[in-house]
């Protein structure tokens, strides 16, 4: 993924760090619920009673590409220069260490750090640690 520095403009960026941290906040001052996606999709997996509600979360994820294009008019412009195995490949390790880890950047990053839970901010500097060397690690290499 590249960011074109040039083009790039921060209100965008802060609108959207707006709008999750006023989901997160809806969610859990109504609901009494984090909004950590990998918690989310674990008890929709499992199951359980408020699977719907779980449904729900993660399918409007997925939509707000689609709600961006019909409200701008063009898709959101991302840039992934890597193959859909190694995505895969990705995701799946990052799926794997988001339950190993107890929560993923969602979780802990955005609700786990506004709570000031020292749990979460170990777990997202370990993560943020960890990414940080595997894209030097692949980068060094040509990966």
């Amino acid at each position: 993924m590249t960011v074109d520095w040039a083009a790039f403009t921060p209100w965008p960026a802060l609108m959207g760090g707006v709008l999750i941290g006023a989901a997160a906040g809806w969610l859990v001052l109504l609901h009494g619920r984090i909004a950590g996606i990998s918690g989310m999709a674990a008890g929709l997996l499992d199951g359980r009673a408020d699977w719907r509600a779980r449904l729900v979360f993660l399918l409007g994820l997925m939509a707000a590409p689609a709600l961006w294009r019909l409200g701008v008019g063009e898709w959101p412009a991302v840039s992934v220069e890597a193959g859909g195995a190694r995505l895969l490949v990705a995701g799946l390790l990052v799926g794997i260490g988001a339950r190993l880890g107890s929560g993923c950047t969602s979780g802990h990053g955005v609700c786990g750090l506004a709570r000031q839970s020292p749990r979460s901010l170990a777990a997202t500097a370990a993560f943020m640690f960890a990414g940080f060397v595997t894209a030097a690690v692949l980068g060094h290499w040509g990966a």
